[in-house]
C-alpha cells in the first residue's frame, strides 16, 4: 500500500518531520498542515461535539474551521492555513477522544 499519496515529479522544499498523534510523519517545506495529513491518508481531524460526525478539510481556505488540529499545544488551529514546520507537534481530535 502507498503509504505517500502526493503527487510524484513535483518540486518540493526541504524534507521535515512532524510528529501526528505521537507519530512521526514526513513533510516538505511549504505544505500546510492538513497536505501532509492527507498525504500520510489522515482524512479525519475530529469530530462533532453534538452527533460525533467526523471532520476534515472540507474548504481548504481557512472559512469553514472543519480542519481544527492542536499545534504545539495551541489547540484550535486551523491545519490548511498553517504551514508545517520541523519538528512540530500536531494532536487531532479524533485522538484526544474518549
Amino acid at each position: 500500500m502507498k503509504t505517500d499519496l502526493r503527487i510524484a515529479l513535483v518540486k518540493r522544499g526541504r524534507k521535515i518531520t512532524l510528529m501526528v498523534d505521537g507519530r512521526p510523519c514526513p513533510a516538505y517545506e511549504g505544505e500546510t498542515v492538513h497536505a501532509v495529513l492527507a498525504a500520510a491518508g489522515i482524512r479525519t481531524l475530529r469530530t462533532t461535539r453534538k452527533t460525533g460526525e467526523p471532520r476534515g478539510i472540507f474548504c481548504g481556505m481557512g472559512i469553514c474551521y472543519d480542519c481544527l488540529v492542536t499545534i504545539n499545544d495551541i489547540p484550535d488551529q486551523r491545519a490548511c492555513m498553517t504551514l508545517a514546520q520541523d519538528g512540530m507537534q500536531v494532536e487531532t481530535r479524533e485522538r484526544r477522544q474518549p
